[in-house]
């Protein structure tokens, strides 16, 4: 309590303090009018958060059946809802979201013991980078975007250059709104708050539909062509262009390279914004459920691990080699697929580089779950709404890459599973279900590890919590950094006396990260064999198949960058 009665505490302790044990007189409690007449402060907290999170969840959800029915009234019926109807409900959602987080930003965070916590869990480096990554790669996507608008003015409509222009400040302002306050648990106009965090989670899930419908459009307009082209190849002229729209009206790009850039820009962007809108959802609902939430010194941890490449050989090594491989077979399979009749050879070099990864990473994530039911570590049991959120994502996401495969598996048994390319089909199917299930199991018993801690390490940062030592701390940090500099050089000598299960540990998870990485740019650049090889569109229809690909594709590419996260995670605290 001495650290909370000092007049004026120093600039160095102020992120320490916020998630440091306060006052109770600086603490907001919950009301709610239903439950005013409630005996205990307490208890009438309680069931005021209850009831504000319900609220709050109605609103996202007719918010969000909302913008279903239009975007499904468009697909189904484009004469009575036009795209340019949905997208002036989704400007009108996000003028509202940016009015709530410039209200936020401007006056909510700014009251006097408005956030007397931050979350150590939540807002890490790398999702708050990748939010930053894919903001840069949808801002780009709307100029592009922008820009082909502008010059087919003459038949597209002004919807479609104000459409993407309120695209632009709502991404640049909810970036900027995630980077600095991720982790933020407020303590004041809770409803408020919690409707603003929904209204926008909405609206982010409902341009990820509209995104993904979209894309889908596309791709069974262009399949539809190419198939078309094949049939009636020297016997007519085939439009040269999709629109970005849903429409295929005749509205093409003039003979000019600045109309081809803002078309080939566009269509390499167009899966970052996808990306973009979900990882936003997964940081929002954090921030959400962290509303009123007052973090006790128990859940601080005394040591914030780092991320270090030092002391990992094979990992590093092996998992090259695999982005390696994996970059010439998607450059090859990229040039092949793209002619009028693509190459079966393309489809067998492409299964076979999965079929043999994935065994290997399958290996890794079961010898690792083996480690760490050999280890001595406790579990870490404390409330935890990132990791807990973690867990979702991890299997909501796999869920995804698992229908596609079991639907696959159905159809390809159905039909001739004698084949070369049947049988690499079905045993990726095979593979693909085994790698995402032991996977999961691996990220989520390592994210449930307590942190390793170096001995003595915590004894040495629970001294001087306060500000007050401050000043004697400074005189040393000279000191402190010719030791660092010392312990730097004998890093070799000291990595060798770590135990053999945290050096296979990281091993296995830096190899897994780099094997995710390329398994996610792959799909994420174009490489769509599920649309291309036709063998699963053959047996259960174009449309069926579209709509099951359509939802199994972004949530798989979804999970390969989710999985990299949780792996890093695994990585440092091994």
């Amino acid at each position: 309590m001495a650290g909370n009665k000092a007049s004026r505490p120093c600039h160095h302790c102020k992120s320490r303090s916020a998630s440091a044990p306060t006052d109770t007189s600086k603490v907001h409690y919950e009301k709610f009018w239903l439950y005013r007449h409630c005996s205990s402060v307490q208890q009438r907290h309680l069931q005021a958060q209850k009831a504000g999170q319900l609220f709050s969840g109605l609103l996202a959800m007719n918010v969000v059946f909302l913008g279903s029915a239009f975007i499904s009234s468009m697909i189904f019926n484009h004469v009575a809802i036009t795209l340019g109807d949905v997208w002036i409900l989704l400007s009108i959602l996000k003028a509202l979201c940016l009015c709530w987080v410039l209200y936020y930003l401007r006056g909510t965070s700014r009251q006097p013991h408005a956030v007397l916590y931050r979350d150590s869990h939540a807002g890490a480096i790398w999702i708050r980078g990748s939010v930053l990554l894919f903001a840069s790669c949808s801002i780009l996507l709307n100029v592009f975007h922008i820009g082909y608008s502008t010059i087919l003015i003459h038949c597209k409509s002004r919807v479609e250059i104000l459409f993407p222009s309120i695209g632009i400040l709502f991404i640049c302002t909810q970036a900027y709104f995630l980077w600095h306050h991720s982790k933020d648990c407020i303590q004041v106009q809770h409803n408020l708050t919690r409707c603003g965090l929904m209204l926008t989670i909405a609206t982010n899930l409902l341009l990820w539909l509209l995104a993904v419908t979209n894309d889908t459009l596309h791709m069974e307009i262009e399949s539809q062509l190419r198939e078309v082209e094949q049939r009636f190849a020297g016997k007519a002229k085939i439009l040269s262009y999709i629109l970005i729209s849903n429409q295929t009206a005749l509205c093409t790009c003039p003979d000019s390279t600045i109309c081809k850039v803002f078309q080939k820009g566009y269509i390499l962007l167009y899966p970052f914004n996808t990306e973009y809108c979900l990882v936003c959802c997964s940081v929002l609902y954090v921030m959400w459920k962290n509303v009123g939430r007052r973090i006790s010194h128990h859940h601080v941890p005394h040591t914030k691990p780092k991320f270090k490449l030092q002391g990992v050989v094979f990992g590093p090594l092996l998992g090259a080699i695999a982005v390696i491989i994996g970059i010439c077979v998607f450059m090859m399979y990229q040039i092949q697929v793209t002619g009028l009749v693509p190459n079966r050879q393309v489809f067998v070099m492409y299964y076979s580089y999965y079929i043999v990864l994935l065994p290997l990473m399958s290996v890794g994530a079961v010898v690792g779950t083996i480690i760490h039911a050999l280890e001595k570590k406790e579990l870490d049991t404390l409330k935890n709404p990132t990791r807990s959120l973690d867990v979702i994502l991890l299997m909501g996401a796999a869920l995804g890459q698992i229908g596609m495969s079991y639907f696959s598996i159905v159809a390809l048994v159905a039909s001739d599973p004698t084949d070369l390319l049947n049988s690499l089909i079905l045993s990726y199917s095979v593979l693909l279900i085994f790698q995402n299930i032991t996977q999961n199991v691996f990220i989520i018993d390592g994210l449930h590890r307590q942190r390793f801690t170096s001995p003595g390490k915590e004894e040495d940062m629970g001294e001087e919590q306060n500000c007050e030592g401050y000043e004697q701390r400074r005189m040393s940090m000279l000191e402190l950094g010719q030791e660092i500099r010392k312990a730097s050089l004998s890093y070799i000598h000291s990595y060798s006396h770590l135990s053999w299960k945290r050096r296979v540990l990281r091993e296995i998870s830096f190899f897994l990260v780099l094997c995710n990485i390329i398994l996610w740019v792959m799909p994420t650049f174009g490489a769509h064999p599920a649309f291309e090889n036709g063998l699963e569109r053959s047996f259960y229809g174009y449309s069926t198949w579209f709509v099951i690909v359509n939802f199994g594709l972004p949530l798989g590419v979804f999970y390969r960058m989710h999985s990299v996260g949780g792996l890093l995670e695994v990585y440092v605290t091994a």
